[in-house]
């Protein structure tokens, strides 16, 4: 099988690395489109795959395309590639709000695969969500998921409204991760902490407590419940985050992001 990624990229390359050191994929059998001269030097350096810069060169040989470019720049690859594929061609979008209707449009074929990744697949650790039209066979989706887990896991949805859901979640998560982290980060400075020792002390209590769950079969609720002794430090926290509305915030904010991700893919 032979795949072409177009966009090296920060996500392109992502998925180009993940691949290559998987072993899911040969690099022989590895095409990458870019334009882009400085990111061409890059990729030379990696040696990945074989580099194009022609879409004419290299989307008729493929079996696999991955969108990997910016949504803004969709309209563009419409032009510039849609005369070469054909009704066997499956396509993998990870173009964030771009609609499958949109893609069908534009390119004028029906097998697309559209997925949701977030910032930690470049670390191989990331969380994707992705859905398909009805044209892609279980052994194409198998294999899409195959390729996705290789930066993290992957979880298909029937319904492409949840990729927006997704959206909200998983793609904006580690920003609240981070959001939270700082917040006590601050705290521990306001209590006589350097920054540095807020900084370990913050960032090994979010390790310690995700491994914490990880590893066992207890819910949230029920390890907040341990942590949490009556009377205790814990619970006076609790409450105070109860009374401000805490839980609450969070999660309006992440319909606000819902709703925004509704409103980009409208527009795109």
């Amino acid at each position: 099988m032979k795949i072409l990624v177009i966009g090296g990229g920060n996500m392109g390359q992502t998925y180009i690395h993940s691949f290559l050191h998987s072993h899911i994929v040969q690099a022989e059998n590895l095409m990458i489109l870019e334009k882009s001269i400085r990111q061409i030097r890059r990729l030379e350096k990696l040696n990945t795959g074989t580099i194009y810069q022609s879409p004419e060169e290299c989307v008729p040989k493929a079996d696999l395309i991955i969108f990997a470019v910016k949504p803004q720049d969709a309209a563009l690859l419409y032009a510039e590639i849609g005369g070469l594929l054909h009704p066997e061609h499956l396509v993998l979008s990870i173009m964030a709000g771009v609609r499958i209707q949109t893609l069908q449009e534009g390119l004028n074929i029906n097998k697309i695969v559209r997925a949701m990744p977030n910032l930690p697949a470049q670390i191989g650790d990331g969380m994707t969500v992705f859905t398909s039209t009805t044209e892609v066979s279980r052994p194409e989706l198998t294999m899409v998921q195959n390729l996705l887990n290789t930066t993290g896991k992957a979880l298909y949805v029937d319904h492409e409204h949840l990729l927006d859901s997704a959206t909200a979640i998983s793609g904006s998560g580690p920003a609240y991760v981070f959001y939270f982290m700082e917040s006590i980060i601050e705290a521990a400075v306001n209590l006589g902490f350097s920054e540095a020792e807020a900084e370990l002390l913050t960032w090994q209590t979010f390790h310690g407590a995700i491994n914490l769950l990880s590893k066992n079969d207890l819910s949230c609720r029920e390890w907040i419940d341990r942590v949490a002794s009556r009377g205790g430090t814990t619970e006076a926290a609790l409450r105070c985050y109860d009374q401000n509305h805490l839980k609450p915030g969070i999660i309006n904010g992440s319909q606000a992001a819902y709703k925004r991700a509704q409103e980009l893919g409208e527009s795109s």
